[in-house]
């Protein structure tokens, strides 16, 4: 094998051994997974700069689909080119099938869902220090200017007040394209030129298909599998607006599950380590076995490496266009808003006595002072979880 040939051998390794690790143990939802993902690609094996790796999670929250797979599959493309796309999306997404696929099977067979109550216990607080780590280091990257830094609390607020991400992200889009041609106007006469606006508004934008009215059809793999296609193609949001969209078609329009069944698959979903959108996963093992899991899975991620292989390689060229490049700052800023914002959430529920406290306060300082690997804190959080609920 050439030297060439090895290096990409190598390259692949790497970005397989990386993502299957994340995949098992990356608890706590897209923002954790953004944490635990800029921890090691940015920080420990220096694989692209902080402002690369913004850009990447600016671009992937202008897209639909699980965003926290999309910078996965982006971060692989960077490493390992064509191969590493496809290697680190599924690398990613295989452990939390495999783990969504054995907690549906002991629903069919049982009922219930296992307990996971002592992990999460432990897990939880130590997520929250891994992501405040994340936005700190991703922050001081992102918010360059003052305007960047009221563009941020804006989108805070907006969040805040109800409105959708996506109007979130494209409106600091907007004010930082408004201010840039303000400035480039009162620098020079004359409107600007160049690349900006043929570029944005480009591969960037949904380019899923609409989420019409389904007629009623009985069950099949195929209506199945069309059905999460769609739904990674045209969603944006939390595991929230993933709930409401199952539930109008498979609940309340096909009756193909039943309200009981669906919170569950919602809430393994959110339990288990890596994507949110396994809930696909257990959904379709409730309603077609091992078939309806693998083509429920592949059906809903499918989309995500389609529009990570349109989109990826403009990223790098939308930052020698001033429209572009001001879009992605204003996206930027309002990614890491939307991810405080999340955290803040997170924290509530995760931080709910003293042991949690301690749990949140000591890994910060593991992280911060020692450079300690999240995984083992992770690890370390569970095992704390479990020894909690056996006293």
């Amino acid at each position: 094998m050439s030297d060439l040939g090895q290096a990409r051998a190598h390259a692949l390794k790497e970005v397989a051994l990386l993502f299957l690790r994340l995949g098992f143990t990356a608890f706590g939802g897209p923002a954790a997974h953004v944490a635990l993902m800029e921890d090691e690609v940015v920080r420990r094996r220096r694989w692209l700069s902080r402002d690369e790796f913004l850009d990447l999670l600016g671009a992937t929250n202008l897209i639909p689909g699980p965003n926290s797979t999309e910078l996965a599959i982006h971060l692989g493309h960077r490493r390992g080119g064509w191969a590493g796309l496809l290697v680190a999306g599924v690398c990613f997404i295989l452990p939390a099938m495999l783990l969504t696929l054995g907690a549906a099977w002991a629903y069919v067979r049982w009922g219930a869902l296992p307990s996971m109550e002592g992990v999460l216990y432990g897990v939880k607080p130590v997520i929250i220090a891994v992501v405040l780590q994340a936005l700190w280091g991703l922050g001081r990257s992102a918010v360059k200017t003052r305007v960047l830094a009221v563009v941020a609390l804006a989108a805070v607020l907006a969040n805040g007040l109800g409105l959708h991400e996506l109007l979130v992200l494209l409106g600091a889009g907007a004010l930082m394209v408004l201010w840039r041609g303000g400035q480039r106007g009162a620098a020079r006469d004359g409107a600007p030129k160049g690349l900006g606006g043929r570029l944005v508004g480009g591969p960037l934008v949904p380019l899923g298909l609409a989420a019409g009215a389904t007629s009623a059809v009985p069950f099949s793999l195929g209506g199945l599998f069309l059905f999460f296609v769609k739904v990674g193609s045209v969603l944006y949001g939390s595991g929230y607006v993933l709930l409401a969209f199952l539930r109008t078609d498979l609940v309340e329009r096909w009756g193909w599950l039943g309200e009981a069944q669906l919170l569950d698959a919602v809430a393994v979903g959110q339990v288990t380590p890596g994507p949110v959108f396994t809930t696909a996963t257990f959904i379709g093992y409730v309603l077609g076995g091992v078939p309806g899991a693998v083509v429920a899975t592949v059906g809903i991620f499918l989309p995500a490496f389609f529009f990570v292989a349109v989109s990826g390689p403009l990223v790098p060229r939308l930052r020698r266009s001033w429209v572009a490049g001001a879009v992605l700052d204003g996206v930027n800023v309002a990614s890491l808003a939307l991810m405080a914002r999340v955290t803040w959430e997170l924290g509530r529920a995760a931080l709910v006595d003293a042991v949690t406290v301690g749990l949140a306060l000591v890994s910060a300082l593991l992280l911060l002072r020692y450079r300690i690997n999240s995984v083992w804190l992770i690890l370390g959080g569970a095992a704390v979880g479990l020894l909690r609920l056996s006293w």
